[in-house]
């Protein structure tokens, strides 16, 4: 049994040990050796002085409820580099008053009629994994925190259709244990999936394993129900329908503002019985770039198609490619797929591609390549960034995605911001770029940041770079997200991003679906 850190990312047991924190650390004082790496431990919750609740739950209500202080600390905040941050500062501001854990649906509806009535704000909270401020009481007056963890079931497996109906509070690794006896697999494998459910995956539009073709949550979604204030919405199962505008669009990436997803039905497939994965160096940058474009756009779908440039090529995978690397990757569960990554690989090395390695899914070839480095490091990244951010190293990263005739120009841009703001409020420091996901018509552009702040600045440092990213994000066609949500952070820019019709409707439907204004204020719409 693992224990869920209240601080930082994932459980207190996959922490990195303290050989894996010299490693980092080592890592980077190389890069900055003039960095004061002084370790600031956690704050124990119990040495905090968190506000007590404000409100108290009805009797009906109050064997679902908790006000327990860690509870209601571990409940306040995603896991955002500002997150960490001010929770490793003690700063215990926007604390939910209750956290509910309701049991059926009908708990849902008698906990938002409850909060509806008593003018409490009700915040759904799935893992709790938001990275945008999405989970965060950041208003004044009252809120309760709505944890679906006991809604977590796969209740229905329809083998012929290939589709399950599974409940929105299902973590990542549980939803899998359900389906393996069946053989069959969601297969979404976002970076959070260890600590992230289907409810949320599904109000944020999330990003999973595939680098292209089935790239959000959207795609393999069939059917939605959620409890909103004014009833229960739940869509008909379809493979596709013209039937108007989707009812399941509605709520993919309302993020707990119009309602609160219970279930949905989802699309399934076989576990893959054959894979490749080939990695590629390259001797400069845009080579690189026009060998993704041309595998994006050559009809194949690799399962993996993630560009990492120099930078983050050497930082996380230990490859020196002065290009930058590309792993490209094909799975299936019907067929040999090498005839598919055989094209591939040809279609980049006439762009000036060489292959490192070569692994099928069997293990056979080159182990320790660097996909597979890469791989791990990216499992291990959030942990690797609390340790460096509770020695005051500022890692955090943000994401977007444009057109591929706007790539140059946005990157250029937006390299431009982030080097300039680094250098202005940290002095140095190193940005890289990686490709999660790439389309026929544009690629996701992944950005990190690793700068030295200073110990009670890191905040305000992080908060001002973000700010100049952001501009230049907007400024030059990108969007503010592509996988990370919207949430309270990227509010100013997600309103300068949609039309203002489409506000419109979006706010007509926040009154109709919640008079109340309960539900997660100041997410995608105005606050209470």
């Amino acid at each position: 049994m693992t224990s869920r850190s209240w601080w930082g990312w994932g459980s207190d047991e996959a922490a990195l040990t303290a050989a894996e924190v010299d490693t980092v650390v080592g890592r980077v004082a190389a890069l900055m050796p003039d960095h004061d790496f002084t370790d600031h431990p956690p704050p124990s919750p119990d040495d905090l002085d968190v506000p007590r609740p404000r409100v108290q739950p009805p009797d009906v209500l109050a064997e679902l409820i908790s006000d327990e202080v860690a509870d209601r600390l571990s409940h306040a905040r995603g896991k955002a580099f500002r997150d960490v941050v001010r929770n490793l500062e003690g700063d215990v501001t926007h604390v939910p008053d209750l956290v509910a854990r309701p049991t059926t649906e009908q708990d849902i509806v008698d906990i938002l009629d409850w909060c509806a009535t008593a003018d409490i704000a009700c915040i759904p909270y799935g893992g709790g994994s938001s990275v945008v401020g999405g989970v965060e009481p950041r208003f004044d007056g009252p809120a309760i925190t709505l944890d679906l963890e006991h809604l977590n079931r796969v209740l229905e497996i329809d083998d012929v259709s290939r589709a399950a109906r599974i409940q929105a509070g299902t973590l990542g690794p549980h939803l899998e244990d359900q389906l393996r006896p069946s053989g069959l697999t969601l297969r979404h494998f976002p970076q959070s999936f260890e600590f992230s459910t289907l409810g949320g995956w599904l109000a944020t539009r999330a990003g999973g394993h595939f680098a292209t073709l089935y790239t959000h949550i959207d795609d393999l979604t069939e059917s939605i129900r959620a409890v909103t204030p004014a009833g229960i919405s739940e869509s008909r199962r379809l493979p596709g329908s013209g039937a108007g505008p989707s009812p399941d669009r509605l709520f993919l990436g309302s993020e707990g503002t119009l309602g609160v997803i219970t279930e949905a039905w989802m699309r399934l497939q076989e576990r893959p019985r054959h894979g490749i994965t080939v990695t590629l160096g390259f001797n400069d940058y845009p080579s690189a770039v026009q060998a993704t474009r041309m595998v994006a756009q050559a009809g194949l779908y690799p399962s993996n198609c993630r560009l990492l440039d120099p930078a983050e090529a050497f930082l996380n995978a230990g490859a020196e490619s002065p290009g930058g690397v590309l792993i490209l990757a094909f799975e299936s569960a019907d067929h040999p797929v090498r005839a598919w990554i055989d094209r591939a690989v040809e279609i980049a090395v006439e762009q000036g591609g060489r292959v490192l390695s070569r692994r099928d899914r069997e293990g056979q070839g080159n182990e320790g390549d660097s996909s597979t480095a890469w791989r791990s490091s990216f499992i291990r990244m959030p942990y690797q960034r609390d340790a460096l951010a509770r020695r005051s190293m500022i890692v955090e990263t943000f994401e977007t995605a444009c057109t591929w005739d706007g790539f140059d120009a946005l990157h250029r841009a937006v390299t431009a911001a982030a080097t300039d703001a680094v250098q202005r409020v940290c002095g140095t420091g190193v940005v890289t770029c990686r490709f999660t996901h790439v389309y026929p018509d544009g690629p996701a552009p992944y950005y990190s940041i690793y700068a030295p702040g200073r110990w009670g600045s890191t905040l305000a440092q992080w908060d001002e770079i973000k700010s100049a990213v952001s501009e230049a994000l907007s400024a030059n066609g990108g969007t503010i997200t592509h996988h990370h949500a919207v949430g309270r952070d990227h509010r100013p820019w997600y309103d300068r991003q949609r039309p203002d019709p489409f506000a419109a409707a979006l706010e007509a439907a926040k009154e109709a679906l919640d008079p109340a204004r309960i539900l997660n204020p100041g997410v995608l719409i105005q606050t209470r």
